[in-house]
């Protein structure tokens, strides 16, 4: 067997503080303590998988960070560049919805360790210079100018090294503060990629690419998929590097129902994942991150577009019944699901 494949992934990971069950923040008098955030969740996937991967990013030396770290390791998530530095770690509390209520996230991230972040504090040549696969979000541009320009650092310390580069573009409203929008900054960033992820929002929200005659709010759970095949060709005519462009197609139900699934589009073919019907949701967050996860464990060991697609869609389905950002299954798990055993029987 040969040398496992190494994924690199860069960005924030924050103390989860979510509400038990479905409490409102109004109702709860304790939080559950956990650890997420969008390119760790990806690298805690890919380490399930068996698959060599390393998260990247800075941290405040304190007790906090450490357990975040222990947690990580012990996953299987290798920790050995990050950098230590500034006074704290980012929060997000997260609040459950149900039925008609959605979920609430409310951040306090900012000043965090990360966002203070400086060109030049991390030696992109060597975190890469072994790698198979880079991967970023639209997050950690987001976060601060800093964030951004190491975010460009890493982009193009990869391409000169000939290592695949991965987006997912993760809109995030609330995070664009530092005086800059994403339609200002990510243009450049996305310029180096070979493959690019997002939902509808995204694409609209970002680069002003929609599809024509959508609405999410409209579809009660049924998704055209032929009307993403114009946002995908507009993406790849808007970035001619990326080889692929994959949208992810959630049909919101209600807050506890959603339909799921993705298209890939290559340049010339649009494939289409199975659609899982998924009737209880036990934690949608991360549900991207499992996706993306699984497309990159995929690309690196079918080689086969259909089937990678199908493994990330059947990956993140599963995820929609894990507590928690990260995606705690095994390949055989998903291939299993993705032969269609969706049963849930007693596994013994």
């Amino acid at each position: 067997m040969g040398k496992r494949k190494k994924i690199v992934t860069f960005g924030e990971v924050m103390l989860r503080l979510a509400t038990p069950g479905y409490l409102r923040f109004s109702q709860a008098n304790e939080l559950t303590a956990t650890f997420g955030g969008g390119e760790a969740n990806v690298a805690v996937s890919l380490a399930n998988y068996g698959m060599n991967a390393e998260f990247v990013t800075r941290l405040p030396q304190n007790d906090i960070a450490m357990a975040c770290l222990q947690d990580l390791r012990g996953r299987g998530v290798s920790t050995e560049h990050v950098l230590f530095g500034g006074e704290r770690m980012g929060i997000y509390f997260l609040e459950t919805g149900a039925v008609a209520r959605a979920s609430k996230v409310i951040y306090d991230r900012s000043h965090s360790s990360i966002a203070e972040i400086q060109p030049g504090m991390l030696d992109w040549e060597s975190i890469l210079k072994d790698a198979d696969w880079f991967h970023w979000t639209g997050i950690t541009p987001a976060i601060s100018q800093g964030a951004a320009e190491v975010c460009l650092e890493a982009i193009r310390t990869a391409n000169r090294l000939g290592v695949p580069v991965s987006c997912d573009l993760n809109y995030r409203k609330n995070l664009w503060k530092y005086g800059k929008t994403a339609a200002e900054v990510m243009p450049e960033l996305v310029e180096g990629c070979d493959l690019i992820l997002g939902n509808e929002e995204d694409a609209d929200k970002v680069f002003g690419i929609k599809p024509e005659g959508f609405d999410v709010t409209a579809t009660g759970g049924n998704i055209d998929v032929a009307k993403f095949e114009s946002v995908c060709r507009q993406l790849k005519q808007r970035f001619p590097r990326a080889q692929r462009i994959v949208i992810t197609l959630r049909g919101a139900i209600n807050a506890n129902h959603n339909t799921w699934g993705g298209v890939l589009f290559d340049g010339t073919q649009l494939y289409q994942s199975p659609r899982y019907d998924i009737t209880h949701i036990v934690d949608r967050v991360g549900g991207g991150d499992s996706f993306m996860g699984g497309l990159i464990y995929g690309l690196l060991n079918y080689e086969d577009n259909q089937q990678a697609l199908d493994f990330a869609a059947a990956a993140s389905c599963l995820k929609h019944t894990i507590y928690g950002d990260y995606n705690q299954v095994t390949v055989e798990e998903v291939e299993t699901l993705m032969k269609g055993d969706a049963s849930g029987r007693v596994s013994r």
